[in-house]
């Protein structure tokens, strides 16, 4: 049996679906009407013989092989984009000045910087791991070139590369002591998660203790992982040995952003969100 290409403009319109919510925002996003985004997933569902998408009277969502479909469609379409870029883009060279604040590492930083590296080969990237404001802060006195990180509520600098769900998180075996404050592992006072979990728990009546602080994530996720206390982290983050734990107050979400170059006027900025989106 031959197997058949999949085409990789059907794939975008599929993607776009995935991640607008809908074929009438997707179709707004590719300049495209409703019917014709419709259509382009109608044609992939046909090719593959299953169907991506349960449609619903107010959203799509992804089923099952839609969701294995969606991580080979986004690695389609990042190497297309690397290949394409890395013969059709003008060159590129010299220094790029990272700032990255730590939610997006590992796992979104490295696979991401390794297919821009090899798409900008002239460019010498050196990146920074921070937190977002103090690197923001670097932004402003040019110390940087660019930075990604979260953007507080009510912001509107930046540009969304996506957005997270915020949760509490500890080890699978934690047990607060009925007796006792809810033990919390924090980042230093000025993070935005800490800020909105004290507020929430305050709220909510809850007695809290912050009984861990490190400047690091990964400090904080150490702390969470031993057992030693709760945390709160964006869910696309989520370490392992770590589960999000529910009765406590919701967090909401949190978008994560690209900041120092709102105009998108830098060649550098669209394949780098584009790199970013494709391992989000």
């Amino acid at each position: 049996m031959r197997i058949p290409d999949l085409d990789l403009d059907l794939l975008r319109g599929f993607v776009t679906v995935a991640e607008r919510g809908g074929f009438t925002a997707a179709g707004v996003a590719l300049g495209l009407t409703q019917s014709a985004v419709s259509l382009k997933v109608k044609r992939l569902e046909d090719l593959l013989g299953k169907p991506v998408f349960t449609r619903g009277p107010k959203q799509v969502v992804l089923t099952r092989e839609g969701e294995t479909l969606l991580a080979y469609a986004r690695r389609m379409l990042a190497l297309n984009e690397e290949a394409v870029r890395r013969f059709v883009a003008p060159p590129v060279a010299g220094r790029l000045r990272l700032g990255v604040a730590d939610h997006f590492v590992p796992r979104h930083l490295a696979p991401a910087l390794a297919r821009f590296a090899r798409t900008w080969p002239d460019l010498r990237i050196e990146v920074e791991v921070g937190r977002s404001h103090e690197l923001r802060a670097r932004l402003a006195r040019e110390e940087l070139d660019l930075v990604l990180g979260k953007r507080r509520d009510g912001e509107t600098e930046g540009r969304v590369i996506f957005t997270e769900a915020v949760v509490w998180v500890a080890a699978p075996d934690f047990e607060p002591a009925r007796d006792r404050p809810l033990p919390l592992a924090m980042l230093p006072q000025g993070c935005m998660f800490r800020d909105r979990a004290l507020t929430a728990l305050a709220r909510a009546g809850i007695a809290f203790e912050v009984v861990y602080t490190s400047p690091s994530l990964m400090g904080i996720a150490a702390a969470a992982q031993a057992g030693f206390a709760l945390s709160v982290l964006g869910r696309t983050g989520l370490p392992e040995g770590l589960v999000e734990r529910d009765g406590l107050p919701p967090l909401g979400t949190a978008e994560m952003c690209i900041f120092g170059d709102a105009a998108g006027q830098s060649p550098l900025v669209e394949p780098l969100l584009h790199e970013l989106r494709a391992v989000g």
